[in-house]
């Protein structure tokens, strides 16, 4: 059971690093010819510039969604990690980590919505290809759902 829960705040831990490197960094969109595109910031080659100051007024609220949830997620996440740590301390034995697992699927719906609506609204732009925070954050997408499952189903013991 010990090997369980190291593994689950593991996992955890590795989640919450994921998600701060997959919102922090700017490689959501990789050029071909150079240069990327973040959540944040849009560079070419050696300068970068607001992801804001290069987008139409339409797709600006969508982004301001995405940057939302997205740092959204990354509180929910470290709120549920420190709960959980809180609760190894203070729960009884044989009972079950809930407030963790929830504050896991809010973290996990966050990090749903944010994804979504970029892949949605920006992932299809022409001369550019899927960077790894694009890809670091659908793998937390899974990870999260997967840690708050574990989480409702785990007991403590």
């Amino acid at each position: 059971m010990l090997v369980l829960l190291a593994g689950i705040f593991v996992v955890h831990i590795a989640t919450v690093i994921m998600l701060f490197v997959s919102t922090i960094s700017n490689v959501w969109l990789q050029g071909q010819q150079g240069g990327s595109r973040g959540i944040w910031f849009q560079c070419n080659n050696s300068e970068c510039s607001s992801i804001m100051n290069t987008m139409s007024e339409g797709d600006q609220p969508s982004m301001k969604a995405v940057e939302a949830f997205m740092v959204l997620a990354i509180i929910f996440s470290c709120f549920a990690l420190c709960a959980f740590i809180g609760q190894l301390f203070t729960l009884d034995k044989g009972k079950r980590f809930y407030i963790t697992g929830a504050l896991m699927l809010v973290c996990w719906l966050c990090v749903l919505i944010g994804v979504s609506i970029y892949t949605a609204r920006f992932s299809r732009a022409d001369g550019f290809y899927h960077g790894y925070c694009f890809i670091l954050a659908w793998i937390c997408f899974c990870l999260s759902l997967l840690v708050a499952i574990l989480y409702f189903v785990l007991r403590k013991k």
